[in-house]
């Protein structure tokens, strides 16, 4: 499925900070609701466009307005417009060929990945946010894995990736109940790494981003690779990749460049190679 991209109105808006990237959600209107089909090829181009990126390091996810992301539009739901037109068949294709996208493409995503959560982050959004390495939130963020309140179930991978991040017991709890929890309890509860002040929250992350791009590219896309792919392989074949990984990480320019700097106690000066 391929949307045409309106260049007059984007939905994520791509800002560069040097090696870190940073994309805004942007239809403060709707709390960014996802439910076009432009937004989710936007997602895959962006993603499609930074593993061919060799400039960049990290991503930096967040939401223009008050939220971070509503999940999807549930007006649209309400007339079966949308997304959500047709038969079952129609609608099942809607999912595989629409938001399915989003989660394939950021686990593809060789960058380490940071959701500042500026606001809530409802149903599908809730899942964007699980879809990323590290979950830094505002005070003012709520959680709600939301989809049974609406009589359907997490149709973007939500029932694989909360309880890869807070675990089955508490991941069934949010599920089951659709409660929304503030952004106390999902620092408690591990769902987010951090959380800060509203007026921070940016900086924060920004911050975070750069101290992980301090480090050596192939390493950081290596390492990525190793721990997405940990989650699903036995011991000893984790082990083989990670010997593969290594060897090729030896043989990189900023690997002797790490080994030097550290050994004359100076800041190393990365080349990407």
């Amino acid at each position: 499925m391929s949307a045409a991209i309106d260049n007059n109105n984007p939905f994520l808006l791509v800002e560069r900070h040097g090696p870190v990237v940073l994309v805004r959600m942007n239809r403060p209107e709707t709390r960014n609701a996802l439910s076009e089909p432009q937004q989710m090829q936007e997602f895959v181009d962006l993603c499609h466009g930074l593993r061919r990126d060799r400039e960049a390091k990290v991503l930096v996810l967040t939401g223009n307005g008050s939220a971070f992301c509503a999940g999807g539009n549930v007006k649209d739901m309400q007339t079966r417009g949308g997304i959500f037109a047709g038969s079952p068949y129609e609608v099942r294709n809607s999912y595989r060929d629409g938001i399915q996208r989003i989660p394939l493409a950021l686990y593809e995503l060789d960058l380490p990945v940071i959701a500042a959560v500026n606001g809530p982050a409802i149903g599908a959004g809730l899942d964007l946010a699980c879809m990323c390495d590290i979950r830094i939130a505002s005070d003012k963020a709520l959680f709600a894995e939301s989809f049974v309140k609406l009589g359907i179930v997490p149709g973007d991978g939500g029932a694989w990736l909360l309880p890869r991040v807070i675990g089955l017991p508490k991941a069934s709890l949010m599920a089951f109940t659709g409660d929304t929890i503030d952004a106390a309890k999902a620092e408690q509860w591990g769902l987010v790494a951090q959380v800060v002040p509203a007026i921070e929250l940016e900086q924060e992350a920004l911050a975070l981003a750069q101290r992980i791009a301090a480090n050596p590219a192939h390493a950081l896309r290596l390492t990525k690779r190793l721990l997405r792919e940990g989650q699903h392989m036995r011991l000893d074949s984790l082990l083989e990749l990670s010997a593969a990984y290594q060897a090729l990480a030896h043989h990189t320019e900023d690997h002797h460049e790490s080994v030097n700097a550290f050994l004359e106690k100076r800041p190393a000066r990365y080349t990407g190679k």
